[in-house]
């Protein structure tokens, strides 16, 4: 049977999320690869105890993550169920919808029928019988936005979230569901979008600057570029590399010349800061305490903790800065 280290809160730092009560560590674990259908439990289970003994509490998944979709939730829940139960109050779990999960009208987008649906789904899954966060994963053109924060309070005066969160939201449509969400006394306390050294788009949309205003969290996904920025491309594209095996996110046209020669300049001033490229590339997206947590993925403990280590420097130089801004933008 697991027992988590005694030492697992010693070294981890935590922020606040937004102007709420609730804090969340410095690096989160995010479910999106690796805990699918064709993964080793094993190896899963390495991976989840390693993260907590580390201080990270916080576990983020959706519907749709697998493959198949939901297989993430499952086996998540399957190492909850046999190993974390005891510490199931020390956890953060989160989960979300708004993507296809199930055919026909009402297994997509952002209506009440689908996300209340989905969110029962996702609780039997996990066996749980709350998440801790629970988000719309985006933005809906075509149902009232009233229906779908509606949803969202509804999934927490239900006893079945905690907080409710928003996904891939732009500056614009945060600021209007933050009011719809005051005015139904829902827990609105966190927007999670992607955001890196090589995608400034929350800066550009508005988000950002609204989330901070407004006294919202941000985590942020895909903050090592769907691993450009790390040491993976330096010399090239390995055969192994998620470009050449899996190009749905990450396409190999990509890695041109330009982008491979930004990649090594980045990771020599990284090297200068006495960090790897990915120590650095997290650094960055936590350095102006705008953005509460950064969301990582693993294939192995070992990148976990190579992961943490990102959390022992998190200031640059107005030098530094500018410098990451001539190289990658």
């Amino acid at each position: 049977m697991y027992k988590a280290s005694e030492e697992r809160y010693s070294n981890m730092t935590y922020y606040k999320c937004g102007n709420s009560g609730l804090k969340l560590p410095g690096i989160s674990m995010g479910l999106w690869h690796n805990f699918g259908e064709a993964a080793s439990m094993d190896n899963m289970k390495d991976m989840i105890f390693t993260a907590f003994d580390h201080g990270i509490t916080h576990f983020d998944l959706a519907n749709n993550y697998g493959p198949e979709p939901g297989r993430a939730e499952i086996n998540f829940g399957k190492i909850i169920k046999e190993n974390l139960q005891q510490y199931r109050d020390e956890m953060l779990i989160s989960t979300k919808a708004g993507y296809l999960m199930w055919e026909g009208p009402y297994g997509d987008w952002g209506s009440r029928k689908y996300l209340l649906s989905s969110l029962d789904q996702s609780l039997k899954r996990l066996d749980l019988e709350y998440v801790d966060i629970f988000y719309h994963h985006r933005m809906d053109p075509e149902t009232p936005l009233e229906e779908t924060m509606g949803a969202l309070a509804h999934a927490v005066s239900s006893g079945k979230a905690l907080y409710v969160g928003l996904s891939n939201y732009n500056g614009e449509t945060l600021e209007k569901a933050t009011a719809i969400l005051q005015d139904l006394k829902c827990p609105f306390v966190i927007n999670q979008n992607r955001y890196s050294i090589f995608d400034r788009t929350i800066e550009n949309n508005g988000l950002k600057e609204t989330a901070n205003r407004l006294s919202k969290g941000i985590i942020a996904f895909s903050p090592l570029a769907q691993g450009l920025l790390t040491n993976r491309y330096l010399d090239g594209i390995p055969e192994d590399s998620r470009v050449k095996t899996d190009g749905r996110f990450l396409k190999e046209s990509i890695l041109t010349e330009e982008k491979l020669s930004q990649i090594r300049q980045l990771n020599d001033l990284a090297a200068q800061r006495g960090q790897t490229l990915a120590e650095m590339a997290l650094s960055w997206v936590l350095k102006d305490g705008i953005v509460t947590s950064v969301l990582i993925g693993a294939s192995r403990a070992t990148q976990i903790l190579d992961n943490i280590k990102s959390l022992e420097n998190t200031t640059f130089t107005d030098e530094e800065l500018r410098m990451i801004d001539a190289i990658s933008i």
